[in-house]
């Protein structure tokens, strides 16, 4: 589980990356609130901690810019802001949960699990157009047709599902598919690309997986694709 720490606090940051890491966590951690956007705008990451009072734009504004990109990536509001107001206008700008500052780092860590439990438990299938992804048993469905997906290839599709029409990139598919470490290039992603075009074809499938130079890939419905090839 990827987890993006957005705090200008340099120190506290940096404490809380060290944390995470350490109970089994990918942490990243950036220091104003255009980075935050920015990097939750890549949608690699599970779950983001932002704080309010940020240089260059605040908390509020950022969790609003995160839902306006219908991203549904759980938010977890970091404040030393305790007022009620403060706390209304943190959930109502899309944070999942407002804790405040100073705080336990257990209740931090069981703040943070059970946001992703929720995240986890709310859905079981993704769909798109005439087609669904069983988020259980990774197995494309169409109608009466179905195809089970490698592990790579699950992660990929329900990623490409997540983003829909939207684009995301192949360094972002690389990154969150096989890991920040990972010698893997983006060839990878162009041929994992291309074994789901063959599983959707081999179910009737209407899904298009459509690629835009230096944009990544999107899905489209085969009433609206163009079918371009990769």
């Amino acid at each position: 589980m990827r987890i993006l720490i957005v705090e200008d606090e340099k120190a506290l940051a940096d404490s809380l990356k060290i944390l995470l890491d350490s109970r089994g966590f990918e942490a990243e951690a950036v220091y104003d609130g255009e980075d935050g956007e920015q990097y939750a705008s890549l949608n690699i990451y599970d779950l983001i901690i932002l704080d309010i009072m940020l240089p260059k734009q605040n908390g509020y504004v950022v969790a609003e810019k995160i839902r306006k990109n219908q991203c549904s990536v759980p938010i977890l509001m970091l404040t030393a802001k305790s007022d009620i107001e403060d706390k209304v206008k943190g959930l109502n700008s899309g944070a999942d949960y407002y804790l405040t500052k100073p705080f336990d780092s257990r209740e931090l860590i069981a703040c943070v699990n059970a946001l992703l439990r929720r995240q986890e438990n709310g859905l079981n299938e993704l769909s798109f157009g005439n087609t669904r992804l069983d988020l259980e048993c990774a197995i494309l469905i169409h109608e009466e047709n179905s195809v089970r997906l490698s592990s790579r290839e699950f992660e990929v599709m329900r990623i490409l599902m997540l983003s829909g029409e939207k684009h995301i990139s192949k360094e972002a598919l690389l990154t969150k598919v096989w890991g920040y470490d990972s010698n893997a290039v983006e060839n990878h992603v162009e041929v994992y690309v291309g074994f789901l075009r063959k599983k959707l074809r081999s179910i009737g499938s209407d899904i298009r997986i459509e690629a835009v130079r230096r944009l990544g890939y999107h899905l489209e419905c085969e009433k609206n694709a163009e079918k371009t090839e990769d």
